[in-house]
């Protein structure tokens, strides 16, 4: 087989993946547009492409021959595509999607080739934006160190949640401040540069492994840094838009003397060698039976449609995304108004429907507020890393507190995730109070706190053919009053059943 015509072929089984799963592409596309975060994306292909090319004179030694056993990668990239899509996941169906390209080289090029070119194919994955879930604990270990290292200086530090405050003034941390920038742009430079400079797999993985450790450092040190020079300068210094542009410029300067002491061990190779030996010693080796190649092609394009062919069976029955909500109605010894007991609503973006409600008792307050969602996608799903209760540079609202609890919700013991926010706004209807707060997911009619869990539910829904009728559920009341914790339980108990009729007859309304 020509190189010629094997490059035709895979060229045309590219563009037809391209095609099929093009909303996964496209939407990997929008977050490198949109993210500060992943904007080096864009280089990736380029970069493969260079890779690649790099190593023509090797691959002009090998006979493209498609392989059977490479469609059961293919197969395995595929089902997990649709997996990613029932339960909406967007990482889940952009890494498939890039496995299913990355597969077809082998399968229409054979192991060979796939061998030859390992670490360029390999580096593709990096063009999936993936890595953002860490953030939350990232801000937190961020916070922790700024602070253990501000006390050790001999600076007084009050504490909390990821705000604190120093005698020269208040800090945060927020989203810019967690380090998953440098983490995510220092691993994907730092893989490069292993593979650029190393020849051995023991220095490659230790390179790389300092690639992930040395901008975690550098960031909690870097953040200390600046509110020192705060601090040090009656907040003259790193106060503004400087603040960032120090952060970056002390990142360069880790990232360049982490480069310049990782070239002393550098190794020399003019870049063919590693994937010349692994030629050769397929060279010598029996050829495994091959497919013929347009037979090969063919199967190649029918397996990577079935898997779009299957979501448009699940999803054919789905519904239009607006809903119409059921009321809550009254609850046994709660006066129902509508609205919400406090100026704040939980940062769910997108909902299908949303509802908002105050019940008092005597003196007791409690809202609810629930946001419904219906024929998720990209831009509209219950569970993602952008939906939270507080943004973290919120003017206002904080997040000073986490934990569990569990109450009876119609029924049967359900888990919640526990917050405590507090309202800094003067004058606002919080007056400067702390509010608790539980919330859980209801997905396909059961209850749970769990990200993960409720994706899953969602998943098994629609591939039920019953839809992804989803909905967050939120609980709050003022810290202010007594046994807090014991009127939100009490009044899950009286409203559940309320809740949940709710829920269920707006799923019903379709």
């Amino acid at each position: 087989m020509s190189w010629k015509r094997a490059l035709f072929f895979l060229a045309l089984a590219l563009s037809w993946i391209g095609y099929l799963y093009r909303d996964a592409f496209e939407a990997m596309v929008v977050i490198w547009q949109r993210s500060e975060t992943f904007n080096h994306c864009f280089l990736i292909p380029p970069i493969v492409a260079w890779l690649i090319w790099r190593k023509r004179s090797v691959l002009a030694k090998i006979q493209p021959v498609p392989s059977y056993s490479a469609l059961f990668l293919t197969v395995g990239a595929g089902a997990a595509w649709l997996a990613g899509q029932l339960a909406v996941v967007n990482a889940l169906t952009q890494f498939a999607v890039v496995t299913v390209a990355v597969a077809s080289v082998p399968a229409l090029l054979g192991f060979r080739v796939g061998s030859a070119i390992a670490f360029p194919l390999a580096f593709l994955f990096f063009s999936v934006p993936f890595g953002e879930f860490v953030m939350p604990q990232m801000m937190e270990l961020t916070a922790d160190f700024t602070v253990l290292a501000l006390r050790v200086s001999g600076i007084p530090v009050y504490r909390e949640g990821l705000q604190f405050v120093i005698p020269s003034g208040n800090w945060s941390v927020v989203e810019a401040c967690s380090g998953v920038r440098y983490l995510i742009a220092s691993f994907t430079v730092g893989t490069l540069f292993s593979y650029l400079n190393y020849r051995s797999p023991g220095k490659r993985l230790a390179f790389m492994a300092v690639s992930l450790v040395v901008p975690v450092f550098a960031n909690w040190l870097r953040a200390y840094m600046i509110v020192m020079l705060g601090h040090v300068s009656n907040n003259k210094l790193a106060a503004g838009v400087d603040h960032l542009i120090y952060g970056w410029v002390f990142f360069g300067v880790v990232i360049m003397i982490m480069f310049a002491i990782g070239s002393r061990w550098s190794e020399d190779t003019d870049g063919d060698l590693d994937a010349g030996s692994a030629a050769r010693n397929h060279l010598g080796r029996p050829v495994a039976r091959s497919a013929p190649f347009i037979l090969m092609v063919a199967v190649e394009l029918i397996v990577v449609a079935i898997p779009p062919l299957l979501y448009q069976h699940a999803a054919r029955g789905e519904t239009r995304s607006s809903v119409m909500m059921a009321p809550l109605g009254d609850v046994d010894g709660w006066r129902h108004s509508t609205g919400a007991a406090v100026d704040w609503t939980p940062a769910f973006d997108n909902p299908s429907g949303r509802m908002h409600a105050t019940y008092r008792r005597n003196e007791q307050v409690v809202g609810v507020y629930i946001a419904y969602y219906r024929a998720q996608n990209a831009s509209r799903k219950l569970v993602s890393s952008d939906n939270v209760l507080v943004k973290s540079n919120d003017p206002v609202w904080a997040v000073i507190d986490l934990g569990k609890e569990r109450a009876g919700l119609a029924g049967p013991m359900v888990e919640f995730k526990s917050a405590e926010l507090r309202d800094a706004s003067p004058g606002g209807t919080g007056g400067g109070n702390r509010w608790l707060t539980w919330r859980t997911y209801w997905v396909d009619g059961r209850y749970t706190p769990s990200d993960a869990y409720a994706k899953a539910l969602s998943g098994w829904s629609r591939l039920r053919g019953n839809g992804d009728d989803s909905a967050l559920v939120v609980f709050y009341t003022p810290k202010g009053q007594a046994n807090p914790g014991g009127i939100l339980d009490a009044f899950v108990k009286s409203a559940g059943p309320a809740i949940d009729s709710a829920l269920r007859l707006t799923r019903e309304r379709q």
